[in-house]
């Protein structure tokens, strides 16, 4: 199985849900630190010339690939996925199911203005510091979003590519 986690710019909620997927972060009911934010692999590290590509982050403990990908605005990008990996399968006939899960509905609005000046402006003076209480106000959400894209990935579905939009960890 293959899970990809999307967001706009796959540098920041998409990092911390592959991170969790991974076992990387604590599980806990606990709040990250700063350090183990800023830690996490490719967290705010990635620019607009990283936008569309897949980034492998590893395998987890069933062995199933985990990639993150930052799609900008493009509702698109996704579907186009889907569809180009359907016609793969059917011509290749490979039986990888792969989830796509959308981490953008945890997204709150330090993180956002954090991306922005940091990524965007690149003032991390500014930036930095919203990231990192963006990313405490919604570990919880991603680690729940994290666990649930797992879980569906555990139930056998006839559908070879599963699409999450995940509204509700808004």
């Amino acid at each position: 199985m293959i899970f990809i986690y999307h967001d706009y710019a796959g540098t920041h909620t998409t990092s911390m849900a592959a991170a969790y997927h991974l076992n990387q972060l604590p599980q806990s009911e606990r709040k990250l630190t700063r350090d183990e934010i800023l830690n996490v692999k490719y967290f705010n590290k990635l620019t607009r010339k990283d936008f569309g590509k897949l980034l492998y982050h590893g395998e987890d403990e069933e062995g199933n690939s985990v990639y993150t990908i930052g799609c900008k605005r493009d509702k698109l990008a996704v579907p186009a996925m889907k569809e180009l990996t359907l016609m793969l399968k059917g011509k290749f006939h490979f039986n990888e199911k792969i989830i796509f899960s959308h981490t953008s509905p945890t997204v709150p609005l330090p993180m956002s203005l954090g991306g922005f000046f940091s990524r965007g402006l690149r003032i991390d003076f500014i930036g930095v510091p919203l990231l990192v209480i963006g990313a405490k106000q919604c570990c919880d959400n991603i680690f729940r979003l994290v666990e649930n894209t797992k879980q569906v990935g555990r139930k056998s579905f006839e559908e070879p590519v599963i699409i999450l939009e995940n509204e509700m960890y808004k």
